[in-house]
């Protein structure tokens, strides 16, 4: 039998060895910028963060609290799930994840700093709730989302190492974010919620809250003897994106992350073999049996639709960008193609094809989905009162292309250049490249003028303006694609 070895001085040696080469002060330093930036940055948001968590007018129901609630309950175990929450730090995972080492004592750092970062949530997405709702017991419900939270934390550590409770669990989280959703769309609509009582339920929440911390211990105290029986696969996965996380955001790479996701979905797969639709451009079929191995995408793509009903008496300038945003991201469910064509045009080549071929058929899936999504979206809000007459359905038909082409262009930005110089500003040194890779495509959301012109007018959608919007969007488009691509050359990256 193994004898089990004391951690503390392995973890002690391997973090020597890892620092063995960086100033003491580093760690500090790093600790020191991170908190600046946070204090800065939220005395510079104190209006909007107090607009958000402690309006002047709270506009939520009993309902309403319930079903945001529901979606920061169901975002936070989510976001739980795809970070582990058990993990362990990239050189702990090759040197101590098969060592003779007590598991509990290996694991038990991660399920505290998950179990922390999500009562810190839980505590905030209740004190927002509060701010936005006449309740009382204010303190005590916060004190209850933070319980909820770390709950929401042991749960997800309990399906890590349960493949059955884990798919139970992750369709039980997007059930309550849907319901949710659903809920604050329905009220925001026009929908008039029951009473629930709040002043009558109010005189409980002591009473679950005192239950909930009970829950919360024994269910912790379990958790941390059950860390054990988390396998090692599932540990590494965690490994691995956080790693990978780090990796972004220290090299200010995002793409490392979406290629993670994307990788890791398709390995979890069981795909069978299937003919493309001969009618079809080649790359426009591979687009069009993407977008089919992906129907959950495409449900959520459908559902958002309803989103921008949630915005109808904010300012129209905030509407307009949620409405452009809305359709770029419905345009990106199948752009991972283009990324793999820009970064290894082999395939290309074999199929001898040119760039302005490959973006040609590329276009069409991303082009039908922003139009599909902005069309019902528009039409949703004209319906419910928040545009108005006219043929909105139309304008967004003939506006979605833009996201397409957008989605289209943003996908071909290709990698970060962090070889661009920095410009200088009073507050520091800001990266060039990060910034231009953010805005890869926006400069062609130019060519939805006309409509943007007519949704911050408030004016109706005629079929005049529709038939402007219908020639920009088409010149806009041939113009892209003939600038940017060659009847000569293969490569994307532009």
């Amino acid at each position: 039998m193994t004898a089990v070895v004391a951690l503390r001085p392995v973890r002690r040696w391997i973090r020597k060895a890892q620092a063995s080469h960086r100033d003491r002060g580093d760690a500090l330093a790093t600790i020191y910028t991170v908190v600046f930036s946070i204090a800065v940055l939220s005395v510079m948001a104190q209006d909007t963060l107090r607009a958000v968590f402690s309006p002047l007018v709270p506009h939520l129901s009993g309902v309403g609290a319930i079903a945001t609630a529901a979606c920061g309950a169901g975002l936070i175990y989510l976001a739980l799930r795809r970070l582990g929450p058990v993990s362990v730090t990239r050189p702990a995972a090759y040197f101590l994840l098969t060592a003779p080492v007590s598991r509990p004592k290996l694991l038990a750092p991660s399920l505290l700093a998950a179990a922390f970062g999500a009562a810190v949530a839980g505590g905030a997405a209740a004190f927002g709730v509060l701010g936005n709702t006449v309740a009382s017991a204010s303190l005590v419900l916060v004190v209850t989302g933070a319980l909820s939270g770390v709950l929401l934390a042991l749960l997800a550590s309990a399906a890590q190492s349960r493949p059955r409770l884990a798919s139970l669990t992750d369709t039980v989280a997007r059930l309550a974010l849907a319901a949710g959703l659903a809920g604050l769309v329905a009220e925001a609509t026009g929908w008039t919620p029951p009473d629930l009582g709040a002043e009558a339920a109010a005189s409980v929440v002591v009473t679950v809250t005192g239950a909930l911390a009970v829950l919360v211990l024994g269910a912790f105290l379990l958790g941390v003897r059950d860390l054990a029986r988390t396998p090692n696969g599932a540990i590494l996965e965690s490994a691995k994106t956080a790693g990978t996380l780090a990796d972004s955001v220290y090299g200010i790479e995002p793409s490392f992350l979406s290629e993670m996701l994307e990788r890791r979905y398709w390995a979890s797969r069981r795909l069978r073999s299937a003919r493309l639709p001969r009618r079809l451009p080649p790359l426009t079929g591979q687009d069009l049996l993407l977008a089919r191995r992906r129907p959950a995408r495409l449900v959520w793509t459908a559902a958002s639709t309803a989103l921008p009903l949630l915005l109808i008496s904010v300012p129209r300038w905030v509407l307009v960008i949620a409405l452009l945003a809305g359709m770029v991201i419905a345009a990106k469910a199948t752009t991972a193609t283009i990324k793999t064509d820009a970064g290894n045009p082999v395939l290309l080549r074999m199929l001898g094809l040119t760039s302005r071929q490959v973006v040609q058929q590329r276009l069409w899936v991303p082009a039908v989905l922003g139009a599909l999504w902005a069309a019902v979206t528009l039409g949703l809000l004209q319906a419910a009162g928040g545009l108005p007459p006219g043929q909105w359905w139309a304008m967004g038909l003939v506006l979605g292309p833009v996201g397409g082409a957008v989605a289209v262009r943003a996908a071909r930005a290709g990698f970060v250049r962090n070889d661009l110089i920095p410009v200088d500003t009073p507050m520091g040194s800001v990266p060039t490249g990060p910034i231009v890779y953010a805005f890869a495509g926006v400069d062609l959301l130019v060519l939805a003028l006309p409509a943007v012109i007519t949704l911050l007018g408030h004016r109706p959608a005629t079929w005049t303006t529709i038939a402007v919007q219908a020639g920009v969007t088409a010149l806009g488009i041939r113009a892209y694609v003939s600038w940017t691509t060659g009847q000569s050359r293969v490569g994307l990256a532009k």
